[in-house]
């Protein structure tokens, strides 16, 4: 996909990895647009914003009516509530799984025949390494991920024959707000953003950043007893 002709919503633009993927598509030439759920939070330069709730299908529907340009959606917008399965509040678990599936969801849905009119292009879904691996603590999160990564592998299969990518990046850790509690080593979002155009850019179907992600990718085959040896 050339970068440079492209014209790209991004939904959770308004900071972390969001706001470095469009500042990173604006300096390779790209139309931005910054779809989030405070338009006035929005200060790069060179971008557009634009209302867009995830959890809300008519704020989608009406940025996908307003926004009749775009030929690559990145579905960034997350949220975190560190809720376990066995004891989350279930608005917390329902939060996680309306955010990363179901909103990457309704946002495809919307914009899949927008993409298509326009010639054809991309999505980007940004998962985690979360998406293959799991803890307590980020239980009601990998869950999320990981219903995200199968709808990921499903519409790809779908939107090809209309001419449209789908890529699904991978990543630990980034330096944003959504980490600022973790003290090992975190991924610089700009590192992230530029790997993912790059991807998007080559139409890779998965986009593997960082050594966590890529260890854990190779430990798959292997089954429970290699994610999970302290079961053994």
């Amino acid at each position: 996909m050339d970068i440079s002709t492209a014209t790209a919503l991004v939904t959770g633009a308004n900071r972390g990895l969001g706001r470095a993927l469009a500042r990173e598509l604006a300096a390779r030439g790209a139309t931005v647009w910054a779809a989030v759920r405070r338009p006035e939070q929005v200060d790069l330069p060179g971008v557009t914003p634009i209302r867009l709730d995830v959890t809300d299908p008519a704020s989608i529907a009406a940025a996908a009516e307003k926004a009749r340009d775009v030929t690559l959606l990145i579905n960034n917008a997350g949220s975190s509530t560190g809720a376990d399965p066995l004891t989350g509040d279930w608005d917390a678990l329902r939060l996680e799984l309306d955010t990363h599936y179901l909103g990457s969801l309704r946002t495809i849905r919307a914009f899949a025949p927008v993409v298509e009119a326009n010639g054809g292009g991309a999505v980007l879904n940004i998962l985690s390494v979360l998406s293959w691996f799991s803890f307590p603590s980020v239980g009601a999160y990998a869950a999320a991920k990981s219903a995200a990564w199968s709808m990921t592998n499903t519409v790809r299969q779908q939107l090809a024959p209309r001419g449209i990518t789908v890529s699904a990046l991978h990543v630990g850790y980034m330096n944003t707000d959504m980490a600022r509690h973790v003290t090992g080593p975190k991924t610089d979002p700009a590192v992230v953003a530029r790997a993912a155009v790059d991807g998007v850019a080559a139409g890779a179907p998965e986009i593997v950043v960082d050594d966590t992600s890529r260890q854990i990718q190779a430990k798959l085959s292997g089954g429970v007893a290699a994610l999970y040896p302290q079961l053994g």
